[in-house]
């Protein structure tokens, strides 16, 4: 008998029936482990009313409890994240290093978060006309959305919920489908961190759990992650029923390698980053852009490289594990056969199967193409699979302008020795986030993660300041008090909390 997974609604964990149910599998062995509650319109409407009731209290919970709160989560995140790391391998497959690095680049913005007294402050302008002062203030939103996606389970909502709770809000998830566990341990520790009921829910399902959420007038906001149609989707629908909305969509991530830089770093961090977890990354290098005359040399290097890679079950210490399901993997071998027909060199074929793990997983091994052209989908689609491409470009300029004239805008990155170019070409670049001879330019928790053009709808990045803000509004006061007055005497040491 398979486990159950369920929602998590008011601090505990739901007691109905659902009606409708989804599998979730063990990638690597290709095995049903668990079947996930699908929340109905009724499920997710009970969830958001849970949180609508606890937002007044947790509101007006001082800064400093929430503080305190987020400290001992924290401190619960750190001491147990090995467990959410094996439940991420277990249901999404990436090997468990891969997912200790996911859990631990989440907790980065928990810390973060823990500044929130600091992170909230307004302004305050003394005496603008007589016997009047103007201040500002940032207050909560109420109950706020986030939609997340299968390929980070635990790091992606984390860039939203420690900086929308500590901000005084309270929150509704619904997680992939695919990989929902990790997400209950998360919010069982939030429990355990002393949080309020209802402050933090989880509701499991699909497209009907997702347009709950867009369409509930008690959702004040959504936040999301995911391909770029989905995206619009979830921009379109949200804003037109009221909502903020942050919504992060696809990528199409290039590298652009300069004849003077370093080929060996290129090509290791070519192979790094095109093919960790599998390539299913928001931020994974999908495209390597050769100036001549490196082409050559580089994918020679990059081949090379790629035979030491150990894809298999990544919980046997491998490189590489499997994707996250059949169809999925059947949709990224799809595109291979359709880089071959359309005339791509095929360097190196991941079709060809050899693994260290059950037969019956979903495999397919990193894949390289040479001599891509920009009218093959290859190259015009996000694949999300463990698929480089090379693409021979002859200038700096020609690199650039191929960059720019994609639709797609998440992350780039340029090799090179040269800091006038590199200088040059953070300037020129029309992409949110840029590497100099760094291949996955992910900020820290304290700057903004997001991209530009069709890889963002909405005007918010992610966690920094700029997730501060999004899930705050700000107010403007001015007053006059004309008489004085005081409290009386007090010689204790105040104290907040």
């Amino acid at each position: 008998m398979t486990a159950r997974v369920t929602h998590w609604i008011n601090g505990q964990l739901w007691d109905g029936t659902a009606e409708r149910s989804g599998d979730v599998y063990d990638p690597a062995t290709g095995k049903v482990t668990k079947s996930v509650d699908f929340a109905s319109r009724a499920t997710l409407d009970e969830a958001v009313s849970a949180a609508k009731a606890a937002f007044p209290m947790w509101r007006d919970t001082s800064l400093t409890k929430r503080a305190q709160i987020l400290f001992a989560f924290r401190e619960l995140l750190n001491a147990e994240k090995e467990s959410v790391a094996a439940l991420i391998t277990e249901e999404h497959g990436k090997v468990l290093s891969d997912a200790l690095g996911e859990v631990t680049r989440g907790q980065e913005v928990v810390e973060f978060a823990c500044g929130i007294p600091h992170l909230l402050k307004g302004g305050f302008s003394e005496g603008v006309s007589s016997g009047v002062d103007v201040y500002s203030i940032r207050q909560p939103l109420g109950v706020v959305g986030i939609i997340s996606p299968f390929n980070f389970p635990a790091m992606v909502p984390m860039w939203f919920f420690p900086v929308a709770i500590a901000a005084g809000n309270t929150v509704v998830v619904k997680p992939s489908e695919k990989d929902p566990s990790a997400i209950m341990l998360i919010a069982d520790m939030w429990k355990r961190a002393g949080l309020p009921d209802g402050v933090f829910n989880v509701v499991h399902g699909d497209k009907e759990a997702v347009d709950g959420l867009l369409e509930n007038p008690d959702v004040k906001s959504i936040s999301f992650v995911g391909s770029t149609p989905i995206a619009r989707y979830i921009y379109e629908t949200g804003t037109k029923n009221g909502k903020r909305v942050q919504a992060l969509g696809g990528a199409k991530n290039h590298m652009l390698v300069l004849p003077d830089a370093d080929l060996d770093l290129a090509a290791d961090q070519a192979v790094n980053a095109g093919f960790g977890s599998a390539g299913e990354r928001c931020m994974a290098i999908s495209v390597v852009l050769a100036v001549d005359p490196v082409g050559d040399e580089l994918v020679a290097k990059i081949a090379e490289r790629m035979p030491q890679l150990r894809t298999g079950d990544g919980r046997r210490g491998t490189d590489m594990g499997p994707l996250v399901t059949g169809v999925h993997r059947d949709k990224v071998r799809s595109y291979v056969d359709a880089g071959v027909e359309s005339g791509a060199t095929l360097v190196v074929d991941g079709r060809e199967i050899v693994v260290d793990g059950d037969a019956d997983g979903f495999w397919l091994l990193p894949t390289l193409f040479d001599h891509v052209t920009t009218d093959m989908t290859i190259y015009s689609d996000e694949i999300f699979g463990p698929v480089l491409c090379v693409v021979r470009v002859p200038s700096y300029e020609a690199g650039v302008q191929l960059i720019n004239d994609h639709p797609y805008g998440n992350g780039t990155a340029i090799f090179t020795n040269d800091g006038g170019a590199a200088r040059r070409f953070q300037n020129e670049i029309e992409v949110g986030m840029i590497g100099v001879n760094v291949p996955i330019p992910v900020p820290m928790a304290y700057y903004s993660f997001g991209g530009w053009k069709s890889s963002l709808f909405g005007d918010t990045h992610a966690h920094g300041t700029e997730g501060v803000h999004f899930f705050t509004r700000g107010k403007v006061i001015t007053s006059r008090w004309l008489d004085p007055s005081h409290g009386g005497l007090n010689l204790g040491f105040p104290t907040q909390s």
